[in-house]
């Protein structure tokens, strides 16, 4: 069985809010939320625009990845992203 790309990312909602979650899909997630498939909380906050995609190896490090982010404040958040684009880490 081969292993499953995960991904961590991060989308700016219509509003301005910041959504933090996992997929191993990032452009069908990223569709997903847009069509307001997505998730509860995007749902009426669409369109979503993608802002930070991290890719894991395994479901554990990007749900691990995905829960410390979570924590941060919304300026640590954009300091990741920042530092992201920055960097050119995106690898997906």
């Amino acid at each position: 069985m081969k292993p499953q790309d995960w991904f961590v990312y991060i989308v700016e909602c219509k509003d301005k809010s910041l959504y933090v979650g996992i997929t191993t899909n990032i452009e069908k997630r990223i569709n997903d939320h847009n069509s307001g498939k997505g998730c509860h909380y995007t749902k009426h906050r669409k369109p979503v625009k993608l802002l930070f995609c991290e890719k894991h190896n395994d479901r554990r490090s990007a749900v691990n990845s995905e829960l410390e982010i979570k924590k941060f404040s919304r300026a640590k958040k954009f300091d990741l992203i920042k530092n992201d684009l920055l960097n050119c880490r995106r690898r997906y």
